[in-house]
């Protein structure tokens, strides 16, 4: 969100889902999109039977690299070198949109300035890749009339995830490719409702709407709605509280820390610390288990309220049962914690704090639940009750006016490969398990299918160690150690390893990395060094 909203204004998709498939050329990076968003993947797959072309950047041969027009395999945290030099490429060949960068966009003489100064051969060999790869790619590209950027994880959990994300923003401005229909750069959501609880103020900096804490002017409106002043300051980012010593008590909702946040031993030292601890959730998570008091919380069909999905479509959830047992929805929750703490919450319904939501909020402006009754949902931004909602953004003018260009430049990663920790561990997720797996390993089929942790390793690694398919492994970093069982694929290139977080026995995160980017504080999940020991049970 922060590179997006640096350089377009809004740190949302531009286009809506359904756009995907109209698009000539769709750039996928940093995402195993049929595994993470199948309905996102379904779309990408259908244009590509009707024509379009797919580019991927991705350091593993996903099944949507092996349907492919071109694979661009890049060394772990070179996306700002590769996107460096397409651009250059475009901008040696002629390839750039003068009249949108003249019309629309501003600083476009930083980021020439920068590009001629690379050198384009010791650039590209920065990303492991042949440079008449990335021509094509930047060619194929460039010449869409309509191409679409699709990222994920991959792209933003690095130390420099957000000069990733400006670096994308920065091609599809070079290109025109964005402010039209069908064309564009659309952040894919890690999982349900993130964009809602954004949208909803769940950042640091800023209020719903993302209205700036610091503005005294919407402090105000706040202070007059809610009847109580506001701090000026912001608050504190998600390590900032599980890795740091301000905070003395928690509540978490609906979220799973020792398994989602990176360095579990300093978050597992940190929650045994707190005061106080309160969990609220469905299932007695790993985090749940270590809270002093737990909340039984209501499911999606238990409870009424709305869903914000990737595309900005609000859509209304219904419920279906009562809630079981003495479960409660999270509003429930909030409004009885607060009233027992002095602070006279009064919701009669959803309903009502959604209207709420549309008064105090510009962008939900027009969005009550009586619209979303009979409909598909609608869009933001969307201002007023006669306003339709708004399918793609950016259509006049970029939010911030004009688009700005932000020249990127190449960062190390924050931990590599040496001769004690000799392998790149990557993180991700698969097609059967949901996030830290709460949920969905509490079903029989989905852990049937999904099976068990698993670590990746290419033949030539697996054939150097003696590693056998299914061979059990310790696999250690500089901060912890796990044991899973191999599984021998050419998916990851030699000298890279790759396993997911979604399972208990073999928790990932107790290896990876707490550093983070210094502008949006994500922590580099996505590279650390490890090695790998072969480990013979009973």
């Amino acid at each position: 969100m922060a590179g997006l909203a640096t350089t377009f204004g809004s740190g949302a998709m531009t286009n809506s889902i359904n756009e995907i498939e109209n698009s000539q050329v769709i750039l996928v990076s940093g995402s195993n999109t049929s595994a993470t968003h199948p309905q996102v993947a379904r779309r990408i797959m259908d244009a590509r039977d009707r024509g379009a072309r797919l580019i991927v950047i991705d350091p593993r041969r996903t099944f949507m690299a092996e349907h492919a027009d071109i694979h661009l395999a890049i060394r772990p945290g070179t996306d700002i070198p590769l996107v460096n030099a397409m651009m250059r490429i475009i901008l040696d060949e002629n390839m750039i949109d003068d009249v949108f960068i003249e019309m629309r966009a501003e600083n476009f003489h930083a980021l020439r300035d920068m590009l001629l100064r690379i050198d384009l051969k010791e650039t590209a060999s920065l990303t492991g890749l042949a440079l008449d790869e990335i021509s094509r790619a930047a060619k194929l590209y460039a010449r869409a009339s309509k191409a679409v950027i699709c990222y994920c994880l991959g792209v933003t959990q690095h130390i420099c995830g957000t000069d990733n994300v400006q670096s994308y923003s920065n091609l599809a401005m070079l290109t025109g490719h964005v402010e039209q229909e069908d064309t564009g750069v659309d952040p894919l959501r890690g999982h349900s409702n993130v964009q809602g609880a954004c949208d909803m103020g769940a950042l640091p900096a800023v209020l719903p709407g993302y209205q700036s804490v610091a503005d005294p002017d919407v402090r105000a409106k706040f202070a007059r709605a809610w009847q109580t002043e506001l701090p000026a300051g912001p608050g504190l980012t998600l390590l900032d509280m599980t890795h740091g010593d301000q905070v003395r008590a928690m509540l978490i909702m609906g979220e799973n820390p020792m398994r989602s946040d990176p360095t579990l031993a300093k978050v597992k030292k940190k929650l045994e610390q707190l005061e106080f601890l309160a969990v609220s959730d469905l299932f007695l998570s790993e985090t749940a288990t270590l809270a002093d008091v737990v909340f039984p919380a209501a499911s999606f069909a238990e409870k009424t309220g709305t869903i914000t999905s990737s595309e900005r479509r609000v859509q209304l959830v219904r419920q279906a049962i009562d809630p079981l047992g003495s479960s409660r929805s999270d509003s429930e929750i909030v409004i009885g914690l607060s009233r027992c703490l002095g602070y006279e919450m009064d919701y009669e319904s959803a309903a009502e704090i959604m209207e709420e939501i549309a008064l105090l909020t510009p962008i939900y402006g027009g969005i009550y639940h009586n619209r979303l009754e009979d409909s598909w949902g609608l869009q933001w931004p969307c201002p007023d009750r006669s306003h339709p909602g708004t399918p793609y953004l950016h259509k006049y003018a970029f939010t911030r006016g004009r688009g700005r260009f932000v020249p990127t430049r190449h960062q190390r990663p924050s931990e590599r490969p040496d001769q004690d920790y000799p392998f790149v561990l990557n993180t991700g997720r698969l097609y059967h398990h949901f996030h830290t797996g709460t949920m969905t390993r509490k079903s029989p089929m989905l852990v049937r299918e999904g099976g068990r942790a698993r670590l990746e390793i290419n033949p030539v690694d697996a054939g150097r160690h003696k590693i056998g398919n299914g061979d059990w492994l310790r696999l250690v970093s500089r901060r912890g150690e796990i044991e899973l069982r191999a599984e021998i694929t050419d998916r990851v290139v030699p000298g890279a390893l790759f396993t997911s977080f979604h399972f208990t026995e073999a928790p990932v995160n107790f290896l990876t990395v707490d550093a983070r980017d210094p502008k949006a504080q994500c922590p580099e999940y996505k590279i650390c060094a490890v090695r790998i020991e072969k480990v013979t049970h009973a």
